[in-house]
């Protein structure tokens, strides 16, 4: 067990394979699933549930090969129920997890919202990650750059980054330095994985 109690394989540093491929990655780059008692497949966003874990990429087409290809109950050696629209439900997991790691960063004053905060953080170079929506105005975002050696999300909503700012849309944001910064570029790298399109890309 890890600190936190944590199963011993979701210790730092270490890979698993992927089901799918065959491919062998560090853990960050995959989703975790489990079997339920009721013998269906759970994913485990939050790597927290017990049991034996079963990997796949964090990409769209390995997880839908996954299910169609009844790879899960290979894996497990067990006939297993995979859950209808199962790539959906997990994109739509992670999009709600990385949103609550933006609302902590915000409460705890590790990020803004909103074209002139955000351009204040990065002219003060106070801003490691800039987070821009998918749907939102190409010529607003074209505005404002990446921070030098920082990290660009373009592939969250504004309706989820409003989220994450209790509004009901938000187009741009930043996140200091620290704090949960590297939790939402790694969990947001997940996300992206999933996403049919993803528009504004500029660096991973």
């Amino acid at each position: 067990m890890t600190r936190g109690g944590a199963p011993k394989d979701r210790s730092d540093g270490s890979e698993r394979k992927c089901i799918v491929t065959g491919e062998v990655q560090p853990k960050g780059g995959l989703i975790r699933f489990v079997v339920g008692p009721d013998n269906r497949i759970v994913p485990d966003i939050l790597g927290k549930l017990p049991g034996r874990g079963i990997w796949v990429g964090a990409d769209r087409d390995a997880l839908d090969q996954a299910a169609r290809k009844k790879l899960f109950a290979r894996a497990a050696r067990q006939p297993v129920e995979v859950p209808e629209g199962l790539t959906a439900l997990i994109e739509a997991a992670l999009a709600r997890h990385v949103t609550d790691l933006i609302a902590l960063a915000r409460k705890s004053g590790d990020a803004v919202a909103g074209f002139e905060k955000v351009k204040d953080w990065l002219d003060k170079e106070q801003a490691s990650v800039l987070l821009q929506a998918s749907d939102g105005s190409g010529r607003g975002k074209s505005k404002l750059s990446t921070p030098y050696g920082g990290r660009f999300i373009g592939w969250l909503t504004a309706d989820e980054l409003g989220r994450a700012f209790g509004r009901q849309t938000t187009v741009h944001a930043a996140l200091a330095a620290g704090g949960l910064a590297k939790r939402v570029v790694d969990e947001a790298q997940r996300l992206k994985g999933l996403r049919a399109e993803v528009s504004g890309q500029r660096s991973a």
